[in-house]
Parts: C-alpha cells; sequence; structure tokens
C-alpha cells in the first residue's frame, strides 16, 4: 500500500482508475473492501477526472493552485484506501495503516507541489509539461508495479518519499529566504 499511498499523492485519479481496471479485468484481484474500484461507474469518474486533470495540470501557474486544492482530495481518498485495505486487520493496526497512507499521499503531494513552484517560473512551458506528464506516468506506473512487484514498488516509493522531503524542505527554505531579502530591501 506505500506505493500506491505515494501514487495517490501524485495523481488519485490516474491510481484509482488504474486500480479499478487491473481489478476489474482481474488481472488484480483486490480485497472485497475495495472492491467497489471496479465499478464502471468509478471507474468512468475516476478516468474523466483524470482527463480534466491531464489538462489542468500543464498550465503554468495554475497547476501551482490546481495542486494545492487537491491538498482534500489526494490525502484524504489515499488514507481510505489504505483503510479499506487494512480492513483485515485488528483496528489499532487498520489506523496505522490509515495515518501511513494518507501521510505518504501527503508527503508526496508536498514533493510534487515543490516541484511544481520551482519550475512554474520557467519561460518556456515544455519544462511544465514534462514534470505533469512524468507525475502522470509515475502514477500509473507506481501502481501497477505494487501489483506485480510489491516490495520493489515499496521500495521505489520509499526512496521517493525522501526525495520528496528533501524537495519540500529546498523549497521551504528557499521561499524563507525570499521573504528575508524581501524584508530587508523594505526595511532598507
Amino acid at each position: 500500500m506505500i506505493a500506491v499511498s505515494f501514487a495517490a499523492g501524485l495523481n488519485v485519479y490516474a491510481t484509482v482508475a488504474t486500480l479499478g481496471l487491473m481489478g476489474h479485468t482481474r488481472w488484480l484481484m483486490l480485497p472485497a473492501s475495495l472492491h467497489l474500484l471496479t465499478d464502471w461507474r468509478v471507474i468512468a469518474a475516476a478516468l474523466a477526472l483524470f482527463a480534466v486533470d491531464f489538462f489542468a495540470d500543464k498550465i503554468p501557474a495554475f497547476d501551482v493552485v490546481w495542486n494545492a486544492l487537491h491538498t482534500f482530495i489526494r490525502v484524504p481518498v489515499a488514507a481510505l484506501m489504505a483503510f479499506q485495505a487494512a480492513s483485515n486487520l485488528s483496528p489499532g493496526e487498520q489506523l496505522v495503516a490509515t495515518l501511513a497512507g494518507g501521510m505518504i499521499a501527503f508527503i508526496a503531494h508536498g514533493g510534487k507541489t515543490a516541484a511544481r513552484v520551482a519550475v512554474t517560473p520557467s519561460p518556456e512551458p515544455l519544462s511544465n509539461i514534462a514534470l505533469s506528464l512524468g507525475g502522470d506516468a509515475l502514477a500509473v506506473g507506481l501502481t501497477w508495479l505494487s501489483t506485480w512487484k510489491p516490495y520493489v514498488a515499496a521500495g521505489i516509493a520509499v526512496v521517493l518519499v525522501v526525495v520528496a522531503l528533501i524537495l519540500v524542505r529546498l523549497m521551504w527554505h528557499a521561499i524563507r529566504s525570499m521573504y528575508r531579502r524581501r524584508a530587508r530591501t523594505a526595511a532598507a
């Protein structure tokens, strides 16, 4: 569930659609608690929202707002999927899985947002589009890999969590430095 939570933090619609399609075609046997994802209405909604997200995420500056709003979608959905996937565990273990799923998605989402904020000011749109396409491909690829080689996918997700934390930290320091410089300039 580590890799799926990370993927949901990048693109929840692609993650839900991938799991739903894999479960519906019987490529993957989802736990009964996640069987709702295999319903065609859920798959269709996820694909439609993925299409909207696909285009919205390619527009410089708007993508930052779009990603900020999705904090309230990606993280709760990832936590809910982790909660449902852990339904066969004890209540305490299920709570830990839910919190871990939400936290991993939050870190992935934060890393994606930090990278987008760093790239958005570039004058050309290609870096923005490439970063967005890479995030979409990573979300689908990690979800698929987690069903085939879960330990490999989890290992990749753990490495990406560390990278995302470093990106968030670097972005935080850059923002703080910018505000300090502005404050000094205004005071002078």
